[in-house]
């Protein structure tokens, strides 16, 4: 009865670009690398359209930025029992943190939460 406290769930809500929208579970310890293979392992049936060639090119964007495949939902402390929601892209690369754009986004102030290219 209480595996619950020892093994929190965090729900987690992926939107595609095309605005599908499916809910998975995931402990804190998964990483963002783990998301992807899982989703990808479990692609839900209508998201047919949108299936990818293979887990390594899905990103999740939590708050306007891109997960490094390292990351834990741990260590973002999210929170149990609720649903966070997050956004999945297939994208081959990742922007690198120290870019150009960055350091004009910061110039001008602008925010480009959800851009995809």
């Amino acid at each position: 009865p209480d595996a619950f406290f020892f093994f929190p769930q965090i729900n987690l809500r992926l939107i595609l670009v095309s605005g599908k929208t499916k809910e998975f579970l995931f402990s804190p310890n998964d990483s963002a690398a783990d998301i992807a293979k899982h989703v990808y392992d479990n692609w839900p049936m209508d998201w047919e359209e949108e299936q990818v060639s293979s887990p390594n090119i899905l990103r999740l964007i939590y708050q306007g930025r891109f997960l490094h495949g390292n990351v834990t939902l741990g260590a973002l402390k999210l929170p149990f029992g609720k649903t966070t929601v997050m956004h999945l892209v297939a994208r081959e690369t990742l922007p690198e943190p120290n870019s150009q754009g960055q350091r004009n986004r910061e110039k001008t102030g602008e925010s480009n939460c959800c851009v995809i290219l």
